[in-house]
């Protein structure tokens, strides 16, 4: 006798659990109820459809009900609710939502992929609101492209900076509205730490977003045209968009009794079977355990939510398949930022009091002397004892995922970061340089597990400078311009050895460059001449990250209260035209090529104007 198997939602998890089990079992009964109207759309692609970047509507419908029922023999019921889980008779009520007849439907194997909704908090004013959004779906969707088409809105307020925060952010932007984005935290996009995330701050303002961090919404006003922050700020808009994380839809399933961890979300076995064992859950509504730390957490994301469907099918279908754990692995475009991330962050080890080592590098993205060829900032933790790879992330215009993406596999696949210097990738000036950036990862860290050298990290600096430490800039004085640790002593690599007398031998020494490479040469050369030092990981760059975040945003309310005040013209430091127009080559220049570049073409304008 065949199995009847309910499926209740669709889009990744749902249907692609559908579609593996038609591909398994030809005699399954499989019923599929979907409270939308749509059962597998591009929930990824909304905010781009929105932004324009994506032209066409049904390019967001992956497949029909039509096309996936007549495709795959399965019953599919949109507009249809499930608004009960009898456990004991293994049936299910549902709710027509378009006739509003309830009926019933047994089964023998039940599957729930409800998702997770947007969170929206109980904040005054809210219910008033008549231009407050959020995006899940495409009626959500169609709903703000209509309200933009319709109203011609100027001002836009986003409320979170996460994943969708930001890519609404953008897209926004790219319909020429003014957008504020408004974050309750320290930094935007929490998978990043805040010296990663410190790029992105400083891009955003760079990029004209008014952005607020540190606050939250206390309240609306005027019907939503008013958002009142905790600081007492009153920000004016004609829209506003909610996208401060997602709630688990597990309402049936708490009634139906099933176990659910303190925020809601649906425990689940490797299998993906809840506590009842004839009933399934995956997607955005189960918590699902962190392979890196072995937490269970919610992790909604999608490409978890397809490989669950797939393990979910196969145990229905008597197969041997098990979910081995989420990494969340990452990524999303930033205006011309590429952001990716995978495994733990440095806040999550933190929390979990667990001992690890951190790398910063900043490589370019393919060779230097071909054209083109933008920095990188990679970040990777891992266990100082093992080995073992924890986590990485990376900010920059091009090459970031596919990297962060072999860290990922690395991770899964359980290799080390000794492991990292004998990957072996595609090379070509193009793509690549010699040393892909993976293999400068597994260098650095390697340096440090064999005792080559020891790191300290850019949030220590200025205690450092506090405590009266001694800090060695081996930097060229050119490169000084770009900033400095207060307090240092500059002394370039290139007469080191020739000035090694002025080092003191009875402090420890903490030296930096510009990214902490000639910082390593320098302290290979300081041990084996008996003085103790510590290289500052990823040099002035990583350092400097937060403190330009910081003073882009000083700038940015600095001109804001000039403006307010009336000044005829506000000129902030990005549009401030210095000097000639002028193209200079540094392909093919190592750091610090390209600042010497620089530094030699001022030179000869000061010349010329002399």
């Amino acid at each position: 006798m065949s199995k009847k198997i309910v499926i209740v939602g669709g889009v990744a998890g749902g249907a692609s659990t559908a579609a593996r089990l038609r591909r398994l079992d030809e005699e399954a009964s499989i019923i599929m109820f979907e409270k939308g109207e749509y059962i597998s759309f591009a929930n990824c692609g909304l905010p781009y459809y929105i932004g324009g970047v994506i032209s066409e509507r049904e390019q967001l419908l992956l497949q029909t009900v039509e096309e996936m029922s007549h495709k795959f023999k399965i019953d599919i019921r949109i507009l249809s609710e499930v608004i009960a889980i009898d456990r004991e008779q293994k049936q299910l009520t549902i709710k027509n939502l378009k006739t509003d007849e309830i009926y019933c439907e047994k089964y023998d194997k039940l599957v729930l992929s409800p998702g997770a909704k947007p969170t929206v908090p109980p904040i005054k004013g809210l219910s008033e609101c008549k231009q407050l959004f959020t995006l899940r779906n495409i009626p959500d969707t169609d709903r703000i492209k209509a309200y933009i088409d319709k109203e011609k809105p100027q001002k836009a307020v986003v409320i979170g900076g996460g994943f969708i925060g930001l890519e609404m952010v953008e897209n926004l932007k790219h319909q020429h509205l003014e957008v504020t984005l408004i974050e309750a935290t320290h930094q935007v996009m929490a998978p990043l730490d805040i010296e990663m995330a410190s790029i992105i701050h400083e891009h955003l303002i760079d990029q004209g977003i008014n952005l607020i961090l540190n606050q939250s919404v206390e309240a609306f006003r005027q019907e939503g045209h008013q958002v009142v922050l905790s600081s007492g700020e009153v920000i004016s808009t004609d829209m506003i968009i909610m996208a401060i994380g997602v709630t688990p839809e597990t309402t049936i399933a708490k009634a139906a009794g099933l176990e659910v961890t303190e925020k809601g979300s649906i425990i689940v076995d490797e299998h993906m079977r809840t506590s009842d064992k004839s009933i399934y859950a995956l997607g955005d509504a189960v918590s699902i355990k962190d392979f890196v730390s072995g937490e269970k957490m919610m992790i909604p994301l999608a490409w978890p939510a397809n490989r669950q469907g797939r393990v979910v099918a196969d145990h229905i279908c008597g197969r041997a398949s098990n979910y081995r754990g989420t990494l969340g692995s990452a990524v999303a475009k930033v205006f011309d930022y590429t952001v990716a991330t995978t495994g733990n962050n440095e806040k999550m080890l933190k929390h979990l009091g667990r001992s690890y080592e951190v790398v910063h590098i900043h490589p370019n993205a393919h060779a230097s002397y071909y054209p083109g060829a933008f920095p990188i900032a990679f970040k990777m933790l891992f266990d100082p004892r093992t080995g073992e790879i924890l986590g990485a992330q990376g900010v920059g215009m091009e090459g970031v995922e596919k990297r962060i993406d072999l860290l990922a596999v690395a991770i899964k696949g359980g290799l080390k970061v000794a492991d990292l210097q004998d990957i072996e990738p595609c090379y070509a000036p193009p793509y690549n340089s010699a040393k892909d950036p993976v293999n400068m990862l597994g260098y650095y860290a390697a340096n440090l597990m064999e005792g080559l050298v020891e790191n300290s990290q850019w949030y220590e600096v200025d205690d450092l400078v506090s405590q009266g430490a001694f800090i060695l800039d081996v930097r060229e004085p050119f490169e000084l311009v770009t900033g400095v640790i207060p307090k240092s002593i500059n002394i370039p690599l290139s007469n080191l050895r020739q000035r090694i007398t002025e080092l003191p031998k009875e402090k420890e020494i903490y030296v930096t460059c510009q990214v902490g490479q000639r910082g390593y040469v320098a302290c290979r050369l300081l041990m084996a001449l008996g003085y103790k030092c510590k290289n500052i990981d990823g040099g002035m760059k990583t350092y400097l990250a937060v403190q330009k975040a910081n003073e882009a945003s000083s700038r940015k309310k600095i001109t804001k209260i000039e403006a307010e005040k009336g000044s005829e013209i506000v000129v902030t430091a990005n549009q401030k035209q210095l000097g000639p127009n002028v193209t200079l080559n540094a392909c093919g220049l190592q750091c610090p090529g390209p600042i010497r570049k620089v530094y030699e073409q001022v030179k000869q304008w000061k010349k010329e104007k002399s």
